[in-house]
């Protein structure tokens, strides 16, 4: 702004009129604009801050009224429909930005805390091959296909790591590395919130037709559903011990988030090349995914109390909820229906994928 006005102060004028006056009033006035950068980042972030907190408390509560809304799943719509109201000032835009971004990688961390190695070794290492298979098939498989049919930016990869690892969490968990755009990111998350609702319906309908018993059902549950709550909701239809296996097969789908997000990184750094002179180059394995196994190999000493998880467990599950809260504020809807054909084609190709290997693959070992 003084710089225009500066161009206009030695535009052709009468020879009387007092430039330098002129210039140096708005100087003046213009300082008062300058100040509240002195509040820094922090006093910038506050606005968008305290409506993400507002949202997080609207998405739990939805989750409590209706409790197959997952608090993630109400946490994202939320954020997608401030923004596409327009209930959002510009303002706020920092602040969501910081909850999108930072308080996404601090909810990885702690999601690390949720497994102990010992729960995988005691289900053998026929299982865990099982469990490899079955996550490398869907997420090659996955972007494979998202390639083939032409999916836009990162979608293909992000779908490919919902489907195949922990739904929303995993596509949040990526992003930490690919910083993809946010209708990419909100299109993946809307996909996996959507067949993993579908397997809450379809898969108890399927238990017995398949001859599954209830430990195989459990174990088809662990590797095949998305979000762990909803992993636990169709396992809980088959019994407790159903709903056992469910939950530790699941979590061993969840240990293998940091070496795909970690070789997704590496991948991305070797492309990149050599960078310029003075640019920073990215970390070959995040800091938040080091944070992720630091949680598991704490877990896995014994050491935490469980009312500890427990704890630490509904900090993570608010820290994520803003996360996505953020990121659906950044969402335009419209530019996401224009694509969502191809993505839906994929999702559910993605669906049926990881249902049939994991199926087969429970068949093989019990």
């Amino acid at each position: 702004m003084i710089s225009a006005l500066r161009h206009r102060v030695h535009a052709p004028a009468p020879a009387t009129t007092p430039a330098p006056a002129v210039a140096t009033a708005p100087a003046k006035a213009a300082a008062p604009a300058t100040a509240p950068s002195g509040h820094g980042p922090v006093g910038a972030a506050l606005p968008g801050l305290a409506l993400t907190t507002v949202g997080v408390a609207l998405a739990w509560e939805v989750n409590r009224l209706l409790p197959t809304v997952a608090t993630l799943t109400a946490a994202v719509v939320l954020g997608v429909v401030a923004r596409n109201l327009r209930l959002l000032p510009g303002a706020a835009r920092p602040g969501l930005d910081l909850a999108a971004k930072r308080l996404m990688r601090l909810g990885i961390v702690l999601l690390g805390l949720k497994l102990a190695l010992g729960q995988v070794l005691a289900l053998g290492w026929q299982t865990l091959l099982v469990v490899v298979a079955v996550v490398a098939a869907t997420f090659f498989g996955t972007r494979w296909l998202g390639r083939k049919v032409g999916l836009p930016g990162d979608q293909a990869l992000l779908i490919a790591t919902g489907f195949s690892i922990c739904g929303a969490s995993a596509v949040a968990a990526m992003n930490g590395v690919t910083d993809s755009d946010e209708d990419d990111v909100v299109t993946a998350v809307a996909l996996v919130t959507l067949c993993g609702s579908l397997a809450i319906v379809v898969l108890p309908l399927l238990h017995h037709p398949l001859g599954l018993t209830d430990p195989q059902f459990g174990r088809w549950a662990g590797a095949s559903v998305h979000d762990v709550g909803q992993v636990v909701a169709v396992g809980q239809t088959a019994g407790p011990v159903a709903l056992a296996q469910a939950v530790v097969v699941k979590l061993m789908r969840v240990a293998l988030l940091a070496p795909i997000v970690a070789g997704v990184a590496v991948a991305r750094r070797r492309r990149g090349g050599v960078p310029e002179a003075g640019a920073e180059r990215p970390a070959i394995v995040p800091l938040f995914v080091v944070g992720f196994l630091a949680m598991v190999a704490l877990r896995s000493t014994g050491a935490v109390p469980a009312h500890v998880v427990d704890t630490v467990e509904s900090l993570d599950n608010l820290l994520l909820a803003a996360a996505l809260f953020g990121l659906g504020s950044a969402v335009d809807i419209g530019r996401l229906v224009r694509t969502g054909g191809k993505a839906l084609l994929v999702g559910l190709a993605s669906w049926l994928m990881i249902a049939s290997v994991a199926y087969a693959g429970v068949l093989l070992t019990t």
